[in-house]
């Protein structure tokens, strides 16, 4: 997502907030695909992730614009995940598409932090950018896992001695 510096504070906001929900939702329905109880733990983590933020920037949005709606303009706003992904991707496409999308969001709350004028805001936006950039590594982790063990996610737990792990000298 590329921060557009003509946008007001407000819509700045507001633009991160619509990126939180759909980054919510894609990780709920990525969720559905998995089976595996260690990634679904790190699924339901990002999930909290963002709707933490989520709540965070429309803390900041009712504290800072009172009585404005925290709409965003259309233009702004980035395509949903499941968009930059065929119609049936694989888990592996949808966890690629993820670090694209956490890597973008690390990159507008950035470059909207360079933008905003309030130390608050600043200091927020930026935090959210390195918050981002965590969830990026957690996604990374689990796209080098599913190189080396492409099906690891339809299984309920690891196969301890056969997939994972060698045994013996």
């Amino acid at each position: 997502m590329s921060a557009n510096i003509k946008l007001q504070p407000h819509q700045v906001l507001a633009v991160a907030i619509h990126s939180e929900i759909d980054a919510a939702a894609f990780y709920r329905k990525l969720r559905t695909k998995v089976k595996n109880e260690v990634l679904l733990q790190k699924l339901d983590f990002l999930i909290f992730e963002e709707l933490k933020h989520k709540k965070i920037l429309e803390k900041l949005f009712s504290q800072r614009f009172r009585g404005r709606k925290a709409d965003a303009p259309k233009k702004a706003l980035m395509p949903p995940i499941q968009a930059s992904v065929g119609p049936k991707p694989s888990v592996f496409d949808l966890f690629k598409a993820a670090l694209t999308a956490e890597k973008e969001a690390e990159a507008f709350y950035n470059k909207a932090a360079r933008s905003i004028d309030d130390d608050l805001s600043r200091n927020l936006l930026s935090y959210l950018g390195r918050v981002e950039r965590s969830h990026q590594a957690i996604i990374r982790s689990e796209i080098d896992l599913l190189r080396q063990f492409p099906d690891s996610y339809k299984v309920q737990d690891f196969h301890i001695g056969q997939d994972l792990f060698h045994i013996g000298p």
